[in-house]
């Protein structure tokens, strides 16, 4: 993974990239899940995206330890905070909460921090499963316990709002974070997915 990155650092129209494991159990244990990764890629224009995907050799040599993979595109309508002490995107697109949303939080756990969070994780990712569910929803993150994501994908900007301020546990999760303050670093985004590739792990209509 470490390698991956650097090779493809001067890559033309590349401006960020995270290539990120994920969580096993739903996507949310402090146990990884080796057999799922999330490659995150900020492009300058979609044809810069294309002749990676299609020519570069780094990513061709990474892509065949996949049985599966499927590339999501997404706009940006929505950001705030700092990943790696940058902005990673650019809003680009107006937000309609009646499309498809996506969602990335990301944030860096304070060492002194971090048993109390992950102690309260499990209630957040089991709550999933009541209400509005995601089409997709994971636990990513580029190193396992302090640096940490979720990615999730929405139905419609109802459903995802109806989890976020709706949801008791996520409602107490996001309490707890401003009145303790345990993260040393936070991004939240929010985006407009518009078409997918590859196989139809994601089953959904952009």
């Amino acid at each position: 993974m470490a390698y991956f990155i650097r090779a493809i650092a001067s890559t033309r129209g590349l401006t960020f990239a995270k290539l990120m494991g994920s969580g096993s159990k739903d996507g949310f244990s402090v146990l990884p899940d080796l057999s799922q990764y999330v490659l995150l890629c900020v492009w300058v224009c979609e044809a810069d995206a294309a002749v990676f995907f299609s020519k570069s050799p780094e990513y061709q040599r990474y892509i065949r330890h996949c049985s599966t993979k499927q590339s999501i595109y997404l706009r940006t309508t929505m950001v705030h905070g700092l990943w790696s002490k940058v902005v990673p995107f650019k809003v680009s697109e107006n937000y309609n909460a009646a499309l498809p949303v996506a969602v990335l939080t990301r944030a860096t756990i304070k060492w002194k921090d971090m048993i109390r969070f992950w102690k309260d994780v499990p209630a957040v990712s089991n709550s999933l499963k009541d209400g509005k569910r995601p089409l997709f929803a994971a636990g990513i993150g580029e190193l396992p316990f302090r640096y940490q994501a979720t990615f999730s994908i929405w139905k419609n900007g109802d459903d995802m709002r109806a989890f976020a301020y709706h949801n008791k546990h996520h409602k107490d999760m996001v309490a707890k974070t401003k009145s303790t303050g345990w993260y040393s670093e936070e991004l939240f985004a929010r985006f407009s997915p518009y078409k997918t590739e590859g196989d139809p792990i994601l089953s959904a209509n952009f």
